[in-house]
């Protein structure tokens, strides 16, 4: 169920993933921020490196040129200013650099965009201070962050919404498929239920009308009263079926040729007069004795001789149940000769819900797949399925005790 212990366990550790992975990219973020920062102080250092070195006025006959090649390095934005933080306008090409300065502005809009600026970079990177003589400050070099700084700086938290709003969006997704598929496993369970009773209801009306005719020949009551304990023990097996699920079954070991035996005689006895041309047959090992329940073990016999039935449209059709064995497990195939499942449609066969049927349901095959793979432990798939020529299913089981 949606609000079950696993389901809750399994949120917990999707959140925990998620704040884990949201942790670790901004790690990592601030990581390639202190890299990227270091390397721009770099290049700020060295630019102060070369104004020092214009400014020294001992120096004589030194190439300056390389003081372009480290100004075509700064991608990040820059204001040199005076001891005093005041900002040359009149040199200003060369004062500052990579900010968005609009030309209609005034002079004093320009000084207090400008302040504002220093102000800003001050609080973000020390000012990278350049000596004249006497150790007299001349000039400051305030910097902010580049935009790939800025652009990382923001990319964790940006990553962390994202993240948020997408397991937000995966919940109630979620929460809404769950609701669905309980409503269709609801629904489907109760006209499942409705089937289950149908047939031995049914069976039991009609004996009923044939003992009212044949009162006075004990002989042919006597057959019937036969018939009609058969349809009575059916009913109890399906009470039993339905009472077992979700609780764990016992299991004892059976012969599994002697199951699938009765299963396909009560079917042959109760067919349809417009179904007699149908032949359900059993092959193979014989004496194979293996751990079964048997009243949910029949269902799943049954669900696959109803499908096969369903399958058939053509006057004489045939199902053959083929029992087979290894070491270690044994292999039940169920073929029939009706219309084929479409190569896209194989697994689908298998999910509560699904069917070709214009009046289906789509449950007996999912109540199959559960009780052999979750509770005997073994697999249901499809073998082989061609398009108006037939399908096989294979159930393969343990030979040994099921865990």
């Amino acid at each position: 169920m949606a609000g079950g212990p696993a389901s809750v366990k399994i949120k917990i550790v999707l959140l925990a993933i998620a704040m884990i992975i949201a942790l670790a990219t901004y790690i990592y973020t601030q990581s390639l921020i202190q890299k990227l920062e270091s390397r721009e102080r770099q290049i700020a250092q060295l630019y102060a490196s070369s104004l020092q070195q214009i400014a020294d006025l001992n120096t004589t006959n030194t190439d300056f040129t390389f003081l372009l090649d480290v100004i075509k390095r700064i991608d990040f934005p820059l204001i040199l200013t005076d001891s005093l933080n005041n900002v040359a306008l009149d040199g200003m090409s060369g004062g500052v650099r990579n900010l968005d300065i609009d030309s209609t502005w005034t002079q004093n809009q320009l000084i207090a965009f400008l302040q504002e600026k220093i102000k800003e970079f001050g609080e973000i990177n020390e000012p990278i201070e350049v000596y004249g003589e006497n150790d007299v400050v001349l000039t400051k070099i305030y910097y902010g962050d580049s935009d790939l700084i800025t652009a990382l700086r923001y990319y964790p938290y940006l990553q962390i919404l994202f993240a948020v709003m997408f397991i937000i969006i995966a919940y109630f997704s979620f929460s809404y498929l769950k609701k669905n598929e309980q409503s269709n496993i609801w629904v489907g369970m109760a006209k499942e239920t409705a089937h289950q009773l149908g047939t031995p209801i049914s069976s039991l009306m009609g004996w009923n009308e044939i003992l009212k005719i044949n009162s006075d020949n004990p002989i042919k009551v006597e057959d019937i009263t036969d018939e009609m304990s058969n349809d009575l023990e059916r009913l109890n097996k399906i009470a039993n079926r339905f009472s077992k699920i979700g609780s764990k079954p016992s299991f004892k070991k059976e012969n599994l040729t002697e199951v699938i035996s009765k299963v396909i005689e009560y079917f042959n006895r109760r067919l349809p007069s417009s179904r007699e041309n149908i032949r359900i047959l059993l092959s193979g090992s014989k004496d194979i004795e293996v751990m079964l329940n048997v009243e949910l073990f029949e269902w799943v016999i049954e669900n696959l001789i109803k499908n096969a039935l369903d399958a058939i449209e053509r006057q004489k059709g045939q199902i053959n149940f083929k029992i087979s064995e290894d070491e270690k497990h044994v292999f039940i195939e169920v073929s029939d000769n009706g219309k084929g499942i479409d190569l896209k449609h194989r697994k689908d066969v298998f999910r509560p819900g699904y069917s070709t049927k214009r009046r289906g349901w789509g449950l007996g095959l999912s109540l199959s797949k559960r009780i052999i793979e979750d509770y005997h432990k073994g697999k249901i798939f499809v073998k082989h399925t061609v398009i108006k020529e037939g399908t096989t299913f294979q159930i393969t089981l343990l030979k040994g005790e099921i865990a």
